[in-house]
């Protein structure tokens, strides 16, 4: 481009910092949710295992990623747990397993604790997502 003098002129576009288009567009083509699934076995408890969060990082984040499916960066990030916290877990995917928890120490029945004969979508009272089994250690089941 020539300026009104007749000299090249060159023009420096600027791009949008990385960070502000990443996490809408990160957002925009997240996999689809992978509802966690429970029951399905009249014998034994809708969720039948009982575990723990641990093995965090306290010189990291300190908190343990609940997605959305089964799968890691793929998947929205809809919460965090931190270590102690208990969680059922419902079912397993590789590495990664479907869990109900309470947000709080107190609360709701999850409704995870007895048999259902129907295998589901869990839908509350709490809530349920994915994490991976290396921050999840079994306390009963």
């Amino acid at each position: 481009m020539r300026d009104r003098f007749g000299r090249t002129v060159m023009i420096l576009v600027l791009s949008l910092a990385p960070s502000l288009v990443a996490a809408p567009l990160a957002a925009a083509i997240a996999a689809p949710a992978v509802p966690v699934r429970y029951g399905g076995d009249a014998a034994r408890d809708a969720c039948d295992t009982l575990a723990t969060v641990t093995g965090l990082d306290p010189r990291g984040d300190n908190y343990l990623s609940v997605r959305s499916g089964p799968g890691g960066a793929a998947y929205r990030e809809q919460d965090h747990l931190r270590g102690g916290q208990q969680v059922w877990i419902c079912e397993e995917r590789g590495v990664w397993l479907g869990i109900v928890y309470r947000r709080s120490t107190t609360g709701a029945d999850c409704g995870v604790g007895m048999p259902r004969r129907r295998a589901g979508p869990y839908r509350g009272p709490c809530r349920a997502g994915w994490v991976h089994s290396r921050y999840v250690r079994t306390i009963a089941g």
